[in-house]
């Protein structure tokens, strides 16, 4: 349930990325640039070290690489912030209008709501999908993808250079790690949707009382 929820949230957020596709394309390149360079420090770091090792190597072929480990790290730094600026409008904009989309189905909405207003609960409501939207954008575009796109190139090393096995193992791993992590986030699910209930509710009783103070001065 919680799934199909999360796909059917994707869905309606998927104009909002379409619009600036050209932003949005631009953030995943920089995303793949920023992992493949990630990827490729250790490995050009183990080039250095042997390098090194060898007596009586030119002092020309550990220099070079020593610049390429520097070049890879700041790349790696670059392309990592150059992410966040290109998509950081995007993001914006999407909060945006959904939030704003929201507030026009609520004016939309007959008097008999507005007349049996939860001002507070509506309002923390609002906010707390806003700051989802944006975390949810996140976690897709900056967590999942660049996740499996760095296990897909680290599964390419551990083929092209050692064993089929050590690629095995590591996916093994991966697919327990990602299913003990989706048991308990399912877990969890429930006492978190317990929580936002009470939040809700102790923020409209805060709210409504300030917006009728005399009732609750006189009556109360």
């Amino acid at each position: 349930m919680a799934r199909g929820l999360l796909w059917s949230t994707v869905k309606k957020l998927a104009p909002y990325l379409w619009e600036y596709r050209l932003r949005v394309a631009l953030a995943l390149t920089s995303l793949i640039v920023a992992k493949a360079a990630g990827v490729a420090v250790p490995l050009l770091l183990k080039d250095i070290v042997n390098r090194l090792d060898v007596h009586g190597s030119v002092l020309i072929v550990p220099v070079a690489l020593i610049a390429a480990y520097g070049a890879l790290r700041f790349a790696n730094a670059l392309f990592g912030e150059l992410r966040d600026l290109v998509f950081a409008r995007v993001k914006q904009r999407a909060v945006r209008r959904a939030a704003t989309a929201v507030f026009r189905h609520l004016h939309a909405l007959p008097l008999s709501f507005h007349l049996d207003r939860q001002t507070g609960a509506v309002a923390r409501d609002i906010e707390r999908g806003s700051r989802g939207i944006a975390l949810l954008l996140n976690i897709l575009l900056f967590h999942i993808i660049p996740t499996i796109v760095e296990i897909a190139l680290v599964a390419g090393i551990l083929i092209a250079k050692f064993r089929l096995a050590f690629a095995a193992i590591t996916f093994a791993t991966l697919a327990v790690y990602a299913g003990f992590t989706l048991f308990v986030t399912e877990w969890r699910t429930v006492f978190r949707r317990s929580m936002n209930e009470m939040d809700s509710r102790a923020n409209n009783h805060a709210v409504d009382s300030l917006l009728n103070y005399e009732t609750v001065k006189f009556f109360g």
